[in-house]
């Protein structure tokens, strides 16, 4: 059974993140270390030892959904779609949140337009990997 919950638990949020995208995906330190961890929500998948993350950050009336990661050994098992519901349902709980943003790596683009986002804008490069900007109203 995965749970998803908020957590204070940032040790182990790192350490995913460190695995995925510096370790598996090639993101500098430098860029997945940025500063705003203190001022964002974190989200940990557990079943029974951790296996994904996501960060919340708000901004004015848009909670910004970041650093969104699954263990590979882990993925396909629904922990991604888990993280990303219980990140909107976070998001809708907050008053004068209206709406949810994220930037989407290109090959995770269907992930997310099935739970509703939309994408806008062009592509860009974030860490040297094609994103494009989404956007869910809440």
């Amino acid at each position: 059974m995965i749970r998803v919950a908020l957590t204070e638990d940032l040790a182990s949020c790192h350490a995913l993140r460190r695995r995925v995208f510096i370790e598996e995906q090639a993101v500098s330190e430098a860029e997945e270390i940025d500063g705003l961890d203190d001022v964002a929500l974190h989200l940990l998948a557990v079943g029974p030892q951790p296996l994904g993350t996501a960060r919340i950050l708000i901004e004015g009336d848009t909670g910004k959904i970041g650093r969104v990661c699954v263990l590979a050994e882990a993925r396909g098992q629904g922990i991604g779609q888990a993280l990303m519901r219980e990140a909107i349902a976070v998001l809708r709980a907050r008053p004068g949140v209206m709406r949810a943003k994220l930037g989407a790596q290109i090959h995770a683009l269907g992930f997310y337009q099935a739970l509703g986002f939309q994408a806008y804008g062009p592509e860009y490069q974030d860490a040297g990997i094609a994103h494009r900007d989404m956007l869910l109203m809440l």
